[in-house]
């Protein structure tokens, strides 16, 4: 596998983020801590649950879920302790119909070359793992030592089931394919098309597609309701304008995902002055399908309020060379300043209104007074609008 620096430049940083670090540097403030980081993780803490045994009727998904260490741990003691417990339970067999003891030759044990508990070990792993070497076999002397073939060989087969598929899951998780998707690290706010808008950039660094890709973003602020209750972690929708028109992306060069800034918009009210002394966290989410697996997978980030650029625009990444579109990924997190309102897109809007009154009103204005300078000679050429004839 390729590292990190094989794949990209040394100059920016591959987290499930890039950005080129020619960036401007915002002022840090103190301010509460973070939904989501970075990286994706979720940065939120479960305490007090009461109920801890409900992760235990989902046994699978606790497995799949430990850490690595936690889950080869219980993978090798599962296996140690179920070849520990038939050990003992043939070596009781054996006590019991007393292969034990020296017996003659025309004796016939419940299971050959089994005197001692170590012999006995050795049969329960040649059982539960289907070696057979030759030295030990089960005859058909006991009825219980042939109880104990089938209980061994089911459980061992349930074992192998849970804890291979556990191990499976595992290496196959869809967090591992997210690692190569990749957030700017930045956000921005600039005009588009007339209108304000923030935007992030995101990209893939495989050839594989992600199917059926699709972004959602989300604002997580503290409100208030009419009440008086407050809303810690207030998780507002906003809507997007995909580069392509419809639901749903696709991801085979960087796309800049736009948000308009409309009525609608939870950011409607924010200017710049409010951006850099208000407390907002935007959430990035991209979910989709990976096309070699057809697991779906989900990829996070996050941008706090001094992790957003107001007046700055991506520069392009995407350039024709030799009848093939390259892809420049250390200007992945690029921008450059663009000149920008530093007012809210509310007071935009309204400032248009009124200009656009205004305009009106100035040619009505001039409509009035062309009206007003027409002579008493042309008035008598005027037509009647009665009669029609001309005066």
């Amino acid at each position: 596998m390729l590292s990190r620096k094989e794949l990209i430049p040394d100059d920016y940083v591959l987290t499930r983020l890039a950005e080129d670090v020619l960036q401007p540097k915002c002022t840090a403030k103190t301010r509460k801590a973070r939904f989501v980081a970075k990286n994706g993780r979720c940065n939120v803490a479960h305490t007090n649950i009461r109920e801890q045994g409900r992760f235990l009727q989902d046994v699978f998904t606790t497995l799949v879920d430990f850490r690595w260490i936690y889950t080869l741990i219980i993978f090798t003691m599962s296996y140690l302790c179920s070849w520990l417990l038939f050990g003992m339970i043939w070596w009781l067999v054996a006590f019991a119909h007393g292969d034990l003891d020296q017996q003659s030759q025309d004796f016939i044990p419940c299971a050959t070359s089994v005197d001692s508990f170590a012999s006995a070990f050795l049969l329960s792993m040649e059982v539960q793992l289907t070696i057979g070497f030759g030295g030990r076999m089960v005859t058909e002397e006991c009825l219980s030592a042939i109880i104990t073939l089938i209980v061994q060989s089911i459980v061992g087969l349930i074992i192998n089931a849970v804890m291979l598929g556990c191990i499976f899951m595992k290496t196959a998780q869809a967090r591992r394919r997210a690692e190569t998707l990749i957030f700017s690290k930045h956000a921005v706010i600039a005009l588009r098309n007339n209108k304000l808008c923030f935007m992030v950039r995101l990209g893939d660094l495989r050839k594989s597609m992600i199917i059926s890709a699709a972004v959602r973003m989300q604002v997580i602020r503290k409100t208030f309701t009419n009440e008086g209750e407050m809303v810690p972690l207030d998780q507002i929708d906003i809507q997007m304008d995909n580069p392509i028109g419809t639901n749903g992306i696709f991801l085979v060069s960087p796309l800049i995902i736009c948000h308009i800034i409309d009525k609608n918009s939870p950011l409607y009210d924010l200017s710049e002055f409010d951006l850099q002394h208000e407390d907002i966290e935007v959430v990035v989410v991209l979910e989709g399908v990976v096309e070699t697996t057809g697991i779906t997978t989900q990829a996070r980030t996050s941008y706090l309020s001094e992790e957003i650029f107001w007046g700055r625009r991506f520069v392009p990444t995407v350039s024709e060379d030799d009848g093939m579109y390259a892809v420049d990924y250390s200007k992945f997190g690029g921008t450059v300043d663009v000149p920008t309102p530093s007012c809210s897109a509310r007071k935009l809007d309204e400032m248009g209104s009124i200009a656009h009154s205004k305009e009106s009103q100035l040619r009505t204005r001039g409509t009035i007074r062309k009206r007003k300078l027409v002579s008493p000679r042309e008035k008598t050429a005027l037509p009647n609008r009665h009669t029609g004839n001309v005066i």
